[in-house]
């Protein structure tokens, strides 16, 4: 079976479970757990930041950051497809009490100028407008295709929201796949941001876990948020143990993936019934649109009977997402069943 629905499948390597098993382990909301100190510490100092908190899930760290930088009437800034504004089941209207402001993007990649253009203030309207606070950038952007921001964008973007009374954090989910695509160092890459989310449990092939990064004050902030949001966890060394190990093996390997990629996408292209935009074919990612009478879902189903599974997203597009369980011979395979099915 080739399992190319997501990189979220990946499951723990024979090393990634021996280190999982020799961890130690303490109370971690009694701020004990010596795995889960040394892994923020190790986040911390790979992105040049303060402090930095484990919690449950990409998402809950995206909505402790916005928690933390926002009060109740604010909104935030962030791209119309973007994962906090599709993907996190409105949270940030549920926990933050807060409104979107909605940045029209391509292939995932907001504009700077189009991002200062959406900052709305109440000030000078009446009382009309909400106060923007919060700008939400996603690198990589998952609905643009596995597509990364280039570095000028980023600072630009960055200046924007502090030069407009705004905080920036990074949904950097994939972070680490912008990274090595790009060739810059993560550290730089997330200088400007006032916090940056980290998910190990993608590319990174850790079960379960992610990071929120940033300054001791918004962390500190950040740590009374994961309580009441029901994320302080006991003796969550064991799994933090796998963050470690992925930080420490799992992020070079990544262009595996990429490369794998990119060799999907152009065989695909050069198939009838599909086209892929190769231009957004950038990391791990690959989007391919369905042309004929056959849609997305029934695609789904003939793949699977060749074993080789993707996710349908609508009627005409399809998502397929290399990982480090994906091999050459996998995407060989992979191949193979799209020719079968579009000949």
């Amino acid at each position: 079976m080739v399992d190319l629905r997501s990189d979220t499948v990946t499951k723990p390597t024979f090393e990634m479970r021996e280190a999982i098993k020799s961890a130690k382990v303490g109370d971690d909301v009694l701020g004990d757990d010596p795995t889960i100190i040394q892994l923020q510490n190790m986040i911390a100092d790979l992105l040049g930041k303060e402090a930095a908190l484990f919690v449950p899930s990409g998402t809950m760290s995206n909505a402790i950051a916005i928690r933390t930088h926002t009060q109740p009437g604010d909104e935030i800034i962030t791209e119309r497809y973007s994962h906090i504004y599709i993907y996190e089941g409105g949270g940030f209207a549920a926990l933050s009490g807060c409104s979107v402001a909605l940045v029209d993007g391509h292939l995932g990649i907001m504009k700077p100028e189009d991002v200062e253009k959406s900052i709305r203030k109440s000030g000078g309207s009446l009382g009309h407008f909400p106060n923007g606070k919060l700008v939400c950038v996603e690198n990589t952007s998952n609905r643009g295709g596995g597509t990364f921001y280039d570095l000028d964008s980023l600072d630009k973007i960055c200046e924007i929201a502090h030069s407009n009374d705004c905080k920036a954090h990074l949904d950097g989910a994939r972070l680490f796949n912008a990274a090595i695509a790009s060739g810059i160092d993560a550290k730089r890459i997330v200088k400007n941001f006032d916090t940056i989310s980290i998910c190990l449990s993608k590319g990174l092939g850790a079960p379960v876990g992610s990071l929120l990064v940033g300054s001791k004050e918004d962390i500190s902030k950040a740590h009374r948020w994961r309580k009441m949001f029901g994320g302080g966890m006991r003796q969550a060394g064991v799994i933090a143990a796998a963050g470690i190990y992925a930080l420490e093996h799992n992020i070079s390997r990544l262009a595996e993936d990429h490369e794998r990629a990119k060799t999907l996408a152009n065989a695909i292209n050069e198939m009838d019934m599909f086209s892929v935009d190769l231009d957004g074919v950038q990391t791990n990612m690959v989007y391919i649109k369905v042309i004929g009478e056959i849609n997305a879902e029934q695609m789904v189903e003939k793949l699977a009977e060749h074993d080789v599974h993707v996710l349908a997203l609508g009627d005409e597009l399809l998502r397929a997402v290399t990982h480090i369980h994906i091999t050459d011979e996998d995407i060989n395979n992979s191949i193979n069943a799209f020719r079968i099915i579009s000949s």
